[in-house]
């Protein structure tokens, strides 16, 4: 009788350290998007403010850091080591 000898290989995880770096990464820039669409509290809610709602800040910069985060997201998921 022969003992053979087993090794148990361990399993190749599929994402790194840096991989879900770059998703908490992607997700925080996301957030800020959200938080700059959001915008300040009108003073007098019954009065429409056009150039506080339309405002370079909410319909511009935000939706970019909103793309921006998705991309960051995608590419961490792609990426391999």
């Amino acid at each position: 009788m022969s003992k053979k000898k087993t090794t148990i290989e361990e399993p190749e995880l599929l994402f790194t350290k840096k991989n879900y770096a770059l998703v908490v990464l992607g997700f925080a820039i996301m957030i800020i998007g959200y938080f700059l669409m959001i915008g300040g509290g009108n003073p007098e809610p019954h009065i429409f403010n056009a150039e506080e709602k339309y405002s370079f800040v909410r319909t511009t910069l935000s939706p970019i850091f909103i793309l921006g985060g998705l991309f960051i997201v995608g590419m961490a998921i792609f990426t391999k080591r």
